[in-house]
């Protein structure tokens, strides 16, 4: 039980770890990604602390922060079509729409109910093995605090053009990829109902998810 929270409160500073993105476009295009990892994830923590709505568990304050601050960070249409799977070209751009939009709010469910229970966490970066011309990166982490130390890793990709910087794609908690585990779950729904149904048993997920808040 110890473990699967601490996996969920990992996830959760993934989903909120844009929360003070507040730096400009060109500050943030020139940021190395280990730099941005280490700094939005200690503005979110303490963002978290500070505000008691969040840590409450408000969802329509979590979707509004998510909308204005994680998603333009976030390359959350590769994000969507990696755990879709090849499905994803078969489906049409309303139904990609819908796909994107229902897991946008699994995920923001799922994970904030963690919120409520950040305490003295902090943020540590291992060390990373890149050159200046890779354009896709791994930044290793760790969220100290009580207890052992967790594994958090983000993949990143540099997005083409000026003034658009690092993007994350996929994350690693506890040494389970999020996108990976996704795929799975949602080639047994594809295979079973389809792309709609896929749409139509994650709209329910999330309308039960609500339910219980």
């Amino acid at each position: 039980m110890q473990r699967r929270f601490i996996g969920r409160l990992a996830a959760a500073t993934f989903a909120f770890s844009l929360f003070g993105a507040l730096v400009p476009a060109v500050h943030a295009a020139d940021e190395a990604p280990e730099a941005m990892i280490k700094r939005l994830s200690d503005e979110t923590l303490n963002a978290i602390k500070a505000d008691k709505s969040i840590q409450a568990g408000d969802i329509a304050k979590v979707i509004a922060l998510v909308d204005s601050k994680i998603m333009p960070n976030v390359n959350f249409q590769r994000m969507t079509s990696a755990a879709v799977g090849p499905a994803w070209r078969q489906a049409t751009p309303e139904q990609q729409k819908r796909l994107q939009e229902e897991f946008k709010i699994l995920l923001v469910r799922t994970y904030s109910g963690a919120l409520a229970q950040v305490d003295d966490q902090v943020i540590s970066i291992k060390p990373m093995r890149s050159a200046p011309a890779d354009t896709e990166v791994v930044v290793r982490s760790e969220i100290r605090g009580r207890g052992e130390p967790i594994q958090l890793d983000y993949r990143l990709e540099k997005t083409p053009g000026q003034g658009t910087g690092w993007k994350i794609y996929n994350l690693n908690v506890l040494g389970v990829w999020l996108v990976e585990t996704y795929r799975s779950q949602f080639a047994q729904e594809i295979n079973n109902k389809g792309i709609d149904g896929l749409i139509a048993s994650l709209a329910e997920r999330n309308k039960s998810n609500s339910r219980k808040a």
